[in-house]
């Protein structure tokens, strides 16, 4: 099933559950992958869609930091569900061994072996890991193995 049909049937379904946040989270994300559609001019394929959908989650994870620097625990709380409801939407994250092992492939691949190199490793490694990995935790991996 694609994303989009999904987002259409988890919104009905939250309507009929009358899960408020879950409704909040889904329309946010229709509003966003419209947005991006728009933007492109052409229909938005899965990994368009999981694209949009990691740019919101990344939004409320800073979001969350704020509110728990500003003891906002209410605010904190609900950012956490929103959290937990765009990962339900996302492929499994890599952990940070599987990280390190598609770095170090890359890093020999490209014979990379100073920070110089850094942006041939970046250039290939987030196409083999996209949406399954942030792209901070990526630049420090990579930092990491090249000094």
């Amino acid at each position: 099933m694609e994303l989009l049909e999904r987002l259409n049937q988890d919104l009905k379904q939250a309507m009929k559950d009358k899960d408020k946040v879950r409704l909040s989270v889904i329309r946010m994300v229709k509003s966003a992958t419209k947005n991006r559609e728009i933007e492109l001019g052409h229909p938005l394929s899965d990994d368009d869609v999981q694209s949009v959908i990691q740019k919101e989650l990344k939004q409320r994870k800073d979001s969350l930091q704020a509110f728990q620097d500003a003891n906002r625990t209410d605010l904190a709380e609900t950012a956490e569900q929103e959290i937990r409801i765009l990962q339900d939407y996302l492929p499994q994250q890599l952990d940070e061994q599987a990280l390190r092992e598609i770095v170090t492939q890359v890093i020999e691949q490209v014979g990379a072996t100073s920070k110089a190199d850094m942006g041939k490793v970046m250039g290939q490694v987030i196409p083999l890991v996209r949406n399954r990995a942030d792209g901070k935790a990526v630049q420090q991996m990579v930092q990491s193995l090249l000094s």
